[in-house]
């Protein structure tokens, strides 16, 4: 393990169940022994939401102990922070056991269980956030341009020139970059890669983009709304699935989706109301969740329609196998990203085992359909509050067996303790607190 000189800390992160980024810092000349003993960390940290409440009832608080137990191969120098170094976690019991409340191990677990029938995922997940700074308590943005705008490009770019370079200084590889359609909303992705790999950048992502902010004194927000009456934020998850002997895209096929493609997205389909739970699981989620508003509102799949749940993107020219890959749209900020990608991966691979056939793909707008179309289709509106969404997950066998029935437990008691907070305060409450958090 080599550190440049200069470096005071490195931070032992993990991403909890309410999807903040947590963690304990050792310093240099107790390194050694941290690597291999791991930080202890109570069990109650994973039964903590977003308001830091901790969830007694799931059985954790003031007793017990986990380790917070570094994968080096996720050892980075922060650039953002000078003298500070980071690596992710696991959550391992002092039996040396992994522990069942770990997000990280949970997607593992989904990725070696498929790697033992030869197939491995690729993922990438794709962020939109508002950058600005606060004028008395008020949200200002960086820039008022239009969507796609050089105007906008022009506001942010000392922001977007430090936050590539930094990503790129920790091994990430910057695809594309423009402004949203909001004020002071942008997109910057990073590209594809192995699943695990893909949820530790997301995590990388998160903490590079606001570190970067917090320089140059900005606010970066990846929460689903942080501004009430401006477009919603998403964090688009692509996915695709390959043979790993031959290295085949096993989605791809030159008429389209591949039989396995098909079912792999009826299985998702299969699953949307409950897995809005896990990868749309904030309160403040459900008010981007809108129809029209290209944020997938409805049960719905199909080609090239932002409008869908589960969107089958156009492939590059002469990359058609390589590029060939699901994107799932009801997906943001406030997910955990390995959480999102195990039940995405296990969802349509529940439809693969089946051999399922997916409906219709969505052709339009699902609001314009009529009764006949929205039939053919399947389409039905998805769940309009998180509290709905984990009554669905509550109900799915697949999914919290994915999660497993302990931790499901825990999952469904945290977030349901911020739905129950917020349903007794204000939406302004609500959004500046969101802000403030992904």
């Amino acid at each position: 393990m080599q550190l440049p000189e200069g470096i005071k800390f490195v931070r032992f992160l993990f991403c909890d169940t309410g999807n903040i980024i947590r963690g304990k810092a050792s310093g240099m000349a107790s390194l050694s022994e941290r690597l291999q003993s791991g930080i202890g960390i109570v069990k109650g940290a994973l039964s903590t939401n977003m308001l830091d409440q901790m969830q007694t009832s799931t059985g954790y608080g003031a007793n017990g102990e986990v380790r917070l137990v570094p994968d080096l191969a996720t050892l980075k120098t922060l650039p953002y922070c000078q003298g500070s170094a980071a690596v992710l976690c696991d959550l391992v019991q002092l039996d040396h056991e992994p522990w069942s409340h770990c997000p990280r191990s949970i997607l593992k677990r989904q990725i070696q269980k498929y790697e033992q029938d030869g197939i491995r995922f690729e993922a990438a997940f794709e962020p939109e956030f508002y950058l600005g700074h606060f004028e008395n308590e008020i949200f200002i943005p960086i820039d008022r341009g239009n969507c796609f705008s050089s105007e906008s490009m022009n506001q942010a770019f000392n922001f977007i020139n430090q936050l590539s370079s930094s990503l790129e200084a920790q091994g990430m590889i910057v695809e594309q970059y423009y402004p949203e359609l909001g004020h002071g909303q942008h997109e910057l992705s990073i590209r594809h890669a192995p699943a695990l790999q893909a949820a530790d950048n997301h995590i990388y992502f998160r903490e590079t983009l606001r570190g970067v902010a917090a320089e140059q004194n900005l606010i970066a927000s990846l929460a689903a709304k942080p501004i009430l009456k401006s477009a919603g934020s998403g964090c688009h998850l692509h996915v695709s699935a390959w043979n790993i002997n031959t290295n085949e895209n096993l989605f791809f096929q030159s008429s389209g989706l591949s039989s396995f493609g098909r079912s792999f997205v009826a299985g998702i389909f299969n699953h949307l109301p409950s897995l809005l739970a896990i990868t749309c699981p904030s309160v403040n989620s459900y008010r981007r969740l809108k129809p029209k508003a290209w944020s997938s509102a409805y049960t719905s799949w199909g080609y090239e329609n932002r409008e869908a749940a589960i969107r089958v993107p156009s492939t590059y020219w002469q990359r058609e196998m390589e590029t060939t890959n699901l994107e799932i749209k009801c997906v943001d900020g406030s997910a955990n990203p390995y959480l999102a990608l195990a039940a995405v991966i296990g969802a349509g691979m529940s439809g693969v085992q089946a051999q399922l056939e997916p409906p219709e793909p969505l052709q339009g707008d699902p609001e314009e359909l009529d009764a006949e179309q929205a039939a053919l289709c399947q389409i039905k509106r998805l769940p309009e509050s998180l509290s709905e969404a984990l009554e669905h997950l509550r109900k799915d066998h697949v999914l919290t067996e994915i999660l497993g029935l302990e931790y499901s437990n825990t999952f469904i008691a945290v977030r349901e303790s911020e739905s129950n907070y917020f349903a007794e305060h204000s939406a302004e409450e609500e959004i500046k607190l969101h802000l403030g958090k992904y």
